[in-house]
């Protein structure tokens, strides 16, 4: 495994991280046991950052992580996210942040992240949506500044809104934030242009999510796929959205080779900007693990095969099922 630092925190953290969404549910069935192996096998490999929120499964997520950490006897570096007081996503710029990410709210939250992780302190913290009104309305700052105070929270961010690429640009430059999550991968490529130079520039750390477009990228959801009762994307892929993105990933099978996966092209695309920090493929699984953590050490790719990934750009405007502004 390999390891880059996160912006100014100075942590190093694996360059594949592990994103713990999915076990906490919504992804169809789930399984708690091969949840907790699968964080097993990725420490065993190196991993060492694991991203999280209060949001995942009503905190199912934290409290499986804890377990995990305790049938173990050691933990890793954990990132978690405060949700909208209000549980809209993403943050519109019209509603004030009092409504959104009040003072109270945001250590509410955090307290009961830490009670569900079993910590006394959180590495990183980050708010669940992001507007650029927030960079002039600083109480969610303030409540991190004294959480921080505290000695309940290392290092502090936010998430960005879904498929917005240029959101946290201004919040960068500010310099409040230590980090910086954001959907970043090869159909959406918009963060390289703006966010991703002012990050190098501020030291701000880039936490990559979404590295295979809700599974599209894996080339594995062709149309006519089944998916599982409970897995939102049934829903986000419905009315013919499954077969436009089908065109758009089968020009991609030239990827594919007898050494990776497309899913793993996937992520060594992202890991090519030397901006991102981390990527944190969703893992719910032991054979998750291994196929993605094989992408640090064992994956290859050209500057050319980079370089090449950058005309398949696709800016599709499929907006989440729980979009406020849909």
């Amino acid at each position: 495994m390999k390891y880059r630092k996160l912006g100014r925190t100075g942590l190093m953290v694996s360059e594949i991280g592990f994103g713990a969404w999915g076990i906490g549910g919504e992804w169809g069935s789930r399984d708690d046991d091969e949840a907790i192996a699968a964080i097993n096998r990725a420490m065993d490999l190196g991993v060492n950052f694991i991203d999280t929120a209060a949001g995942y499964g009503g905190g199912h997520s934290e409290r499986l992580i804890a377990r995990a950490f305790r049938e173990r006897g050691e933990r890793c570096y954990v990132a978690s996210k405060v949700n909208p007081k209000n549980w809209k996503w993403p943050a519109l710029p019209d509603i004030p942040v009092s409504e959104v990410f009040p003072r109270d709210h945001i250590i509410k939250t955090v307290e009961q992240s830490l009670r569900n992780l079993e910590m006394d302190c959180l590495d990183l913290i980050q708010l669940h949506a992001w507007t650029d009104r927030y960079n002039y309305e600083l109480e969610w700052y303030e409540a991190f500044l004294e959480l921080k105070e505290q000695g309940k929270i290392r290092y502090f961010g936010v998430s960005v809104n879904d498929w917005d690429p240029y959101g946290g640009v201004n919040l960068v430059k500010t310099g409040r934030a230590d980090t910086i999550q954001v959907i970043y991968n090869i159909f959406e490529q918009r963060p390289a242009e703006q966010l991703f130079p002012a990050a190098i520039e501020h030291d701000v750390g880039i936490i990559v999510r979404v590295p295979f477009e809700e599974g599209l990228l894996t080339g594995k959801l062709a149309p006519g796929y089944e998916f599982k009762e409970g897995d939102w994307r049934k829903a986000w892929l419905a009315d013919g959205r499954l077969e436009e993105a089908w065109e758009h990933v089968q020009a991609l099978r030239w990827v594919e080779n007898e050494n990776r996966t497309m899913a793993q092209a996937a992520l060594k695309f992202i890991l090519a900007h030397p901006a991102v920090s981390t990527v944190i493929p969703g893992m719910r699984s032991r054979r998750h693990v291994d196929e993605n953590v094989a992408v640090s050490e064992q994956v290859t790719m050209t500057e050319e095969e980079v370089e090449s990934l950058k005309s398949h750009a696709w800016v599709h405007g499929f907006k989440y099922p729980w979009a406020a502004d849909k």
